[in-house]
């Protein structure tokens, strides 16, 4: 790894042989800097790619003007226009680092400055799209935990970019670490947190890529919305096929435009199952190509992924407070689950995706090993009871209810026009076709709903159609909240939920006898409902 030197003066000795040089600006050195020249390069180009849309517009408004030369030559004129302000931008992006701050001033129009404490700095992101690849560069965000904005220095070398990382995030830890009245233990976030520990002794490797993981990609649901949503639009065209000119038609068509709907459905299906798979199997590759999940020295965890655009994210062990382990409905047949780790200080939803859909088992090892406990993610759990599941099945069911209702005004009540040709029974066959889908609904959710306590963990479990398992610190847990509605109230049931700072800064125990709820939190953090429960 390469130092950074400062841009006027001799190079700073750090204080400390094992930390890192700091980069430019640091100490003596506090003159702003321009990013690399190379950036000359990417933001003509990235200014045209935004201004694709109104150039193609013009081209062919222009085409149809008429012999109007005014249109012809506006497209050239805002190519040039966007190729200049892409100059102004690099010429007016500088960025410096004080003894306390790093800055970044942008703006070509309008000024702004923005600037991170550096012992507030919490993850460091490098990321190079293909352009930033060719010509060595790196985009690197800085990220304090205060919200989901982040300081983007872009046009960093590689050297620069990796020199950058390790010793912000080696300085933000050195200031956590320093404990409390000599108690060993920091303050973060509004919790107290053991002192991060101080440094393992080599990297360790926790997972890398397998290609035979490839066989979960078509199991991702999120890729079978985007193929329907294709079909969809492409369904709007569907009037435009001669379907219905067998006038002039040979038999064969003839026959093809009679069963017109069972052909069209079986080859809508045919497309949507093959695109699924093409379509999850490609987004899969381009994110996950090449994945490395790694334990640094030091105490940090990071993330390096993707094909053409390669990121790298990296944060803090000590921030992470736990894990969930996801497990979509058809990844549930096939043993997978996803991994995302529960942290403070990585933007406003706090959470890190660390496994793309993988085998559960490596899944929940990966997790026990971030977790440095084993069984959180495997254990067997503590159901919430019949009286949870009796309030599960009867809150499915008020969706049934609407619907059959919505359904029996038109066909009972309203028999004129199109509703006129309803059959009496279509209420009838709403409601029992839709009672019996929430009931399994509502009956897979109640097996599913769980929790456990560990000797360092709390562990709940949730979901129907998408199973979540989340684990948290118990040393994570700054309150608890116990909610009861007007019919929980009646089953002696209750919503636990405990608040933290990392993910969405809560996890939820829903329909939990209440009884059941305080032993809980009691046991999790003892002493905190004390005098709360008389």
């Amino acid at each position: 790894m390469t130092a950074l030197p400062p841009p006027t003066g001799e190079p700073l000795a750090p204080a400390d042989p094992a930390t890192p040089p700091p980069p430019p600006g640091v100490g003596g050195a506090q003159d702003w800097q321009r990013l690399s020249p190379r950036m000359l390069l990417v933001h003509p180009v990235r200014a045209i790619r935004s201004m694709i849309v109104p150039l193609v517009l013009v081209f062919f408004g222009a085409r149809q003007s008429d012999g109007n030369s005014f249109w012809f030559w506006a497209a050239p004129v805002f190519a040039v226009l966007a190729v200049l302000f892409g100059v102004l931008a690099w010429f007016f992006t500088r960025y410096r680092f004080t003894e306390e701050q790093l800055q970044l001033r942008t703006g070509v129009l309008s000024r702004k400055v923005v600037t991170a404490p550096l012992d507030r700095i919490r993850s460091v992101d490098l990321e190079s799209t293909p352009i930033h690849r060719v010509l060595g560069l790196t985009k690197a965000k800085v990220g304090t935990g205060v919200d989901d904005s982040q300081i983007e220095l872009d046009g960093l070398t590689r050297d620069q970019a990796s020199s950058l990382r390790v010793y912000l995030l080696q300085r933000s830890s050195a200031v956590d670490a320093e404990p409390a009245d000599g108690a060993g233990e920091v303050v973060e976030d509004g919790e107290v947190s053991p002192t991060p520990s101080a440094g393992r002794g080599s990297d360790t490797e926790l997972a890398r890529i397998d290609w035979g993981w490839l066989r979960y990609a078509p199991f991702s649901l999120s890729s079978l919305v985007v193929v329907a949503g294709a079909v969809g639009v492409l369904g709007q065209f569907g009037d435009d096929l001669p379907i219905d000119e067998t006038e002039v038609a040979q038999d064969a068509w003839g026959w093809v435009a009679a069963q017109a709907l069972v052909v069209l459905l079986a080859g809508a299906t045919v497309v949507v199952v093959l695109g699924w798979v093409v379509v999850s199997t490609a987004s899969y590759v381009l994110s996950w190509w090449n994945l490395s999940l790694v334990r640094e020295a030091g105490g940090k965890i990071r993330t390096t992924r993707g094909l053409l655009t390669t990121r790298s994210q990296t944060i803090e062990e000590a921030k992470i407070r736990g894990v969930r382990m996801t497990e979509q409905f058809l990844l549930r047949f096939v043993r997978g689950a996803e991994l995302t780790a529960l942290a403070t200080g990585v933007g406003s939803d706090g959470t890190t995706r660390l496994l793309p859909p993988a085998p559960r088992r490596v899944v929940q090892e990966v997790g026990h090993a971030l977790l440095e406990e084993d069984g959180p993610l495997t254990m067997t759990l503590t159901g919430h009871g019949p009286r949870a599941r009796r309030r599960i099945h009867v809150s499915g069911q008020w969706g049934t209810l609407f619907l059959a209702a919505l359904a029996a005004v038109p066909t009972w009540w309203l028999d004129v026009g199109w509703f006129a040709s309803w059959p009496w029974w279509v209420p009838l066959a709403v409601l029992v076709g839709f009672g019996l889908l929430n009931a399994v609904i509502a009956e897979n959710a109640w097996r599913n709903l769980g929790h456990a306590l560990t000797d360092r963990h709390l562990v709940v479990q949730t979901g129907a159609v998408i199973r979540t398992r989340e684990v948290l610190e118990r040393g994570g847990v700054i309150g608890w909240v116990v909610h009861q509605g007007l019919f929980q109230r009646r089953l002696g049931l209750a919503d636990l939920t405990a608040t933290t700072a990392a993910g969405s800064e809560r996890v939820v125990a829903p329909n939990i006898p209440l009884g059941m709820a305080l032993d809980l939190a009691d046991a999790a953090t003892p002493g905190m409902l004390e005098g709360w429960r008389t």
